[in-house]
């Protein structure tokens, strides 16, 4: 599975213009996003369709696929879910 190609990006367009929206992610390069420091999502393609690896536990890639609008929709359901986790206060250690 190779990484996107401009043309498949260009195809994933609406779902990039939804995850620049996310003020905690910042694209280093185009499809390519990064919490902080750490890379977070990119985006892949093969004959099985178009397909995003995303740290939604904020330490291990797992691939989602993103070719249909409602598996776009899904993942970025799921990075604000993890997103907000991240972000949300923590309760003292004792």
């Amino acid at each position: 599975m190779r990484h996107a190609t401009p043309s498949a990006l260009d195809q994933l367009e609406p779902l990039l213009f939804e995850l620049r929206r996310l003020r905690l992610l910042k694209e280093k390069s185009r499809g390519i996003f990064y919490r902080g420091a750490s890379a977070f999502l990119h985006f892949h393609e093969d004959p099985a369709g178009l397909f995003a690896d995303v740290k939604l536990d904020g330490e291990d890639f797992v691939r989602r696929r993103v070719s249909t609008q409602a598996e776009q929709r899904a993942l970025v359901a799921a990075v604000r879910r993890a997103l907000s986790a991240e972000s949300a206060p923590r309760a003292p250690r004792k």
